[in-house]
């Protein structure tokens, strides 16, 4: 039995999150999440797609190299959507009742960790014995 990763653990657990964050803003419909967060249809439904796909490469395959794909382009589109939130709230008109600057941040931490978690770590996990 082989150990995790760490793109796939991140992957994982970033995931769930979104998730979990996907799940709550539908239940909540069109609202400021925990006091500081957007939530509205669009942005639930892309927590939930981005989220699954995470927990997928992080809990149900074993290819870190498509674990690393998925990590730095989602990382990569975050990071994105963080910069253009900055620039316009309401993203062109995609997101309708628009970010709050601790969404942009938190955008720009996922796509930062996204980035460096992908691509900054050595590829291979190793296992030290005494």
């Amino acid at each position: 039995m082989g150990t995790m990763s760490t793109v796939r653990t991140y992957a994982g657990v970033v995931g769930v999150v979104l998730l979990l964050l996907g799940v709550v803003g539908l239940i909540m419909q069109d609202a400021i999440l925990f006091g500081f967060l957007n939530s509205d249809i669009i942005e639930d439904i892309i927590h939930l797609v981005t989220g699954a796909l995470m927990a997928y490469v992080g809990f149900a395959q074993r290819d870190n190299a498509l674990a690393r794909m998925v990590v730095g382009v989602l990382g990569a589109i975050y990071l994105l959507v963080g910069v253009l939130g900055f620039l316009d709230a309401k993203l062109f008109g995609i997101v309708p009742t628009g970010y709050t600057t601790p969404d942009n941040i938190v955008h720009l931490l996922l796509g930062v960790l996204g980035l460096v978690v992908a691509y900054a770590l050595p590829t291979t996990d190793t296992t030290v014995t005494t």
